[in-house]
């Protein structure tokens, strides 16, 4: 994560300075502010990747004595089939027809889309137990 960081860190910089150049050049606020927001954004990815680097050090990807083996784990459980996320889509849609036909259809739309999306959200909490 440490290439990451930096590559980010120069990506802020340059949106950093091209803020503050077109700002004063420009005196266009829109502009100045949508430059400022990219080199926000900016500037958390590379403060995200540098906090992991420090976390969890070197990557099989950062050394070049790795091999392909190294960056393999154990694979994690994937369900077999689930009914919810055709429960979740089908509550999506009422709300949508909700928002043109009326606030009673949007919220049982918004109450089906809830079940849905708390369904798939627990549907194997209990799996460990």
């Amino acid at each position: 994560m440490k290439i990451e960081a930096l590559l980010f860190g120069g990506v802020a910089l340059f949106f950093g300075a091209s803020a503050a150049l077109y700002g004063v050049w420009s005196g266009e606020p829109a502009g100045t502010a949508v430059l400022i927001i990219a080199f926000g954004m900016a500037a958390l990815v590379s403060f995200f990747c540098a906090v992991q680097y420090r976390r969890r050090g070197r990557r099989p990807q950062d050394r070049t004595d790795a091999e392909v083996a190294d960056g393999s784990g154990p694979l994690e459980f994937f369900p077999a089939h689930s009914s919810w996320p055709v429960i979740t889509a089908l509550g999506f849609a009422v709300a949508a027809l909700g928002v043109v036909y009326g606030l009673w259809l949007f919220l049982i739309g918004v109450g089906v889309l809830g079940r849905g999306v708390l369904g798939m959200a627990f549907q194997y909490a209990t799996r460990g137990e």
